[in-house]
C-alpha cells in the first residue's frame, strides 16, 4: 500500500466553492423582507427562498380541475423522473446529445407512419416548444413554396392565407408576422368551422395554402379536411391552381388516427403538404412539446433548413427557437414506447366517454343547450337554453370558479357575436368519477342562479381568461 505525503512545495491549493453553497445571512432571513419586482441585496437561504415561492403558487387553480386548457396536466411518475433527468440536456446541441436526437428521429418517423405519410422514410419533421411554433414553420414553408413558384410577380404580389375565423390566434400572428394576408372564413348559423367551398372561393393566384384544422378549440369539432381538399381540387381543375393544405392537428391528430380510423384528414389525401400536432396536449405529455411534418422532402424548402457547424458537428436545425431541454421529447418517446397505439386508443376512448357522458348529464338538467357533445375531440360548448333569462354562461363560470372548476366561458367570433358559451376539455386525468363532481357541482348552483333577478356579469370581456 502506498504511503501518501504532503505537499513537497510550500503553499497548497484551495478548494472551489459554488457560490450556491455559500451561507446565507440567519438573522437577514429572520427579519429581512425582499423586495418583489427587484432583486434583493443579499441571498437567502434556498428553504426560504422555496417555500417564499412557493406559498404564493399556493394561490393558483388547481391544474387537475382547469377545464379551460387543452394541455397535459398528469403524467407518471416514470415520466417525471425520465423528464427530470434530461433537463438540463440542450435539445439542439445533436452532437453532444446524439441518443436524445435520435429519441427525436424516431417520434418523427411514429408520427408520419400513424398519420400514413407515403413513404414514413423520406417524411421530414421535427420537433418544436409546442404547436404555435409548428404552425409558424408550417407557414413559413407554405410562403416559401409560393414564393418560388411566383418569382415573376413576389414580391410585388401580397401571399394570402385561407382559415376559418375559428383558427387558434397563432395563425393570425403568422400573417401578422410574415407579412401574409389572412382570408377568414367566418361562422354562419349553426356551423361553427370552416366551410370547404367558401374557402376554395377565397383562394386566388396569391394563396399559399389553405388551413384545416382538426379539432376547433371553439367547439371541438373536426373541420371536413376530406372536403376541403376536394374544393381545391375542383378549384385545381378549373384555373390550373394547386393550393396545398396543411392540417392543424394540435389535438386532433393524436386523437382521430386511434379513435376515427377511417376519417381522411392526414397524409393519406395528397394535398396535405404538413400537419403539426401538439404533443403536451393529446400527446399526453407535460409542456411544452410541438410536432411539425411535411409530406416529403419537396414540401419543405431546402433554403428554410440551416446546417450549422455547432459544437464539432453538422446539425440541420428548422427552429424558430435555439436552445430549449430536451425533457419533453423523451418524455414523448416515453409516451409512445408506454402506451403503443392500443393504450394511446383506450386513454383517448376514456377521455371521449367521460366528455359524452358529461355532456349528456349537462343536458338533461334541462337549462343548457348543447353546440357539439364531445364525440370528436374529447371536448364540449354549451349555452342556456333559450328560455334561460336569469343568468348567463359567465355567471355559471364565476360560481363554477368557487369550488375550484375552472370552466371557460366566452363570446363567439364575427357572424356570431350573439353566442356565449361554456366549454368543456376533456383530458386523460380528468376522471369519470371528477366529471360527477362536476355535474353535481353544477346541478347544485342551479336552484341559486335561477333565481337571479338578471345576469350579474356586466364586463364579459373580462369575464374569462379564455384566449383558445
Amino acid at each position: 500500500m502506498p504511503l501518501n505525503e504532503g505537499p513537497r512545495q510550500p503553499g497548497e491549493r484551495r478548494l472551489a466553492v459554488n457560490p450556491f453553497y455559500g451561507p446565507a445571512n440567519p438573522v437577514g432571513d429572520m427579519a429581512e423582507a425582499p423586495p418583489t419586482h427587484r432583486l434583493p441585496e443579499r441571498p437567502m437561504a434556498p428553504a426560504t427562498a422555496h417555500q417564499l415561492v412557493r406559498d404564493e403558487l399556493m394561490l393558483d387553480g388547481n391544474a387537475r380541475l382547469n377545464l379551460a386548457t387543452f394541455v397535459t396536466t398528469w403524467m407518471e411518475p416514470e415520466a417525471g423522473v425520465l423528464m427530470a433527468e434530461c433537463r438540463d440536456k440542450n435539445m439542439i446541441d445533436k452532437d453532444e446529445y446524439p441518443r436524445t436526437a435520435e429519441l427525436e428521429r424516431r417520434c418523427v418517423a411514429m408520427l408520419a407512419d400513424l398519420w400514413h405519410a407515403p413513404d414514413p422514410g423520406a417524411a421530414v419533421g421535427c420537433s418544436t416548444t409546442g404547436s404555435s411554433e409548428a404552425c409558424m414553420l408550417a407557414g413559413m414553408a407554405l410562403k416559401r413554396r409560393w414564393a418560388r413558384r411566383n418569382t415573376d410577380r413576389y414580391p410585388g404580389a401580397r401571399p394570402n392565407l385561407v382559415m376559418g375565423i375559428n383558427v387558434q390566434v397563432c395563425w393570425e400572428k403568422f400573417c401578422n408576422f410574415w407579412e401574409v394576408e389572412a382570408r377568414l372564413v367566418p361562422m354562419e348559423g349553426e356551423r361553427f368551422h370552416l366551410d370547404p367551398q367558401a374557402a376554395a372561393e377565397l383562394c386566388d393566384e396569391n394563396t399559399i395554402g389553405v388551413v384545416g384544422i382538426l379539432g376547433s378549440t371553439f367547439d371541438g369539432s373536426y373541420e371536413p379536411v376530406a372536403e376541403l381538399c376536394a374544393a381545391l381540387d375542383a378549384v385545381q381543375e378549373r384555373t390550373g391552381l394547386d393550393i396545398p393544405v396543411h392540417v392543424d392537428g394540435a389535438s386532433g391528430a393524436m386523437v382521430a388516427p386511434f379513435l376515427d380510423e377511417d376519417l381522411l384528414w392526414d397524409f393519406r389525401l395528397p394535398r396535405v403538404a404538413s400537419i403539426n400536432t401538439s404533443g403536451h396536449k393529446y400527446g399526453l405529455v407535460y409542456p411544452g412539446v410541438g410536432w411539425a411534418l411535411w409530406r416529403d422532402a419537396d414540401a419543405l424548402p431546402e433554403e428554410l433548413v440551416f446546417r450549422v457547424n455547432y459544437l464539432g458537428g453538422d446539425m440541420p436545425t428548422f427552429a424558430l427557437n435555439f436552445s430549449r431541454p430536451g425533457a419533453q421529447v423523451v418524455a414523448q418517446y416515453y409516451t409512445f414506447l408506454r402506451l403503443g397505439r392500443d393504450g394511446y386508443r383506450a386513454v383517448q376512448q376514456a377521455a371521449r366517454d367521460v366528455a359524452t357522458g358529461l355532456a349528456g348529464r349537462i343536458e338533461a338538467l334541462g337549462d343548457f343547450r348543447l353546440l357539439t357533445r364531445g364525440d370528436q375531440l374529447p371536448v364540449f360548448a354549451f349555452t342556456t337554453a333559450p328560455d334561460v333569462t336569469a343568468y348567463d354562461v359567465f355567471d355559471v363560470s364565476r360560481r363554477l370558479r368557487e369550488s375550484g372548476w375552472l370552466v371557460p366561458a366566452y363570446t363567439f367570433p364575427p357572424h356570431r357575436k350573439d353566442l356565449s358559451v361554456l366549454r368543456v376539455v376533456c383530458r386523460n386525468g380528468f376522471s369519470a368519477d371528477l366529471a360527477e363532481l362536476l355535474a353535481q357541482d353544477l346541478e347544485r348552483l342551479l336552484p341559486e342562479l335561477r333565481r337571479q333577478p338578471r345576469p350579474f356579469t356586466q364586463d364579459k370581456g373580462a369575464a374569462t381568461g379564455f384566449h383558445h
